[in-house]
């Protein structure tokens, strides 16, 4: 059988905890943040963990796991 290919996009953005989850970086933190209040910018300062509905996706795009 063929080896998979890893999405390059998903290597770049996207990193698995020890547990299986996965760990993405929040939007909206780059530019324009004047406009929001204080509380949204200091709950999206760090990563957050992607939906179960969504990590399935993810892992298959990454067949091998990332390091």
């Amino acid at each position: 059988m063929p080896k998979l290919k890893t999405k390059s996009g998903v290597k770049k953005r996207f990193k698995f905890t020890a547990n299986g989850k996965v760990k993405h970086g929040v939007a909206g933190k780059r530019h324009r943040l004047i406009s929001h209040n204080a509380k949204y910018i200091r709950q999206h300062r760090r990563t957050d963990v992607v939906s179960s509905t969504e990590n399935h996706t993810i892992k298959a795009w990454a067949p091998y796991g990332l390091n």
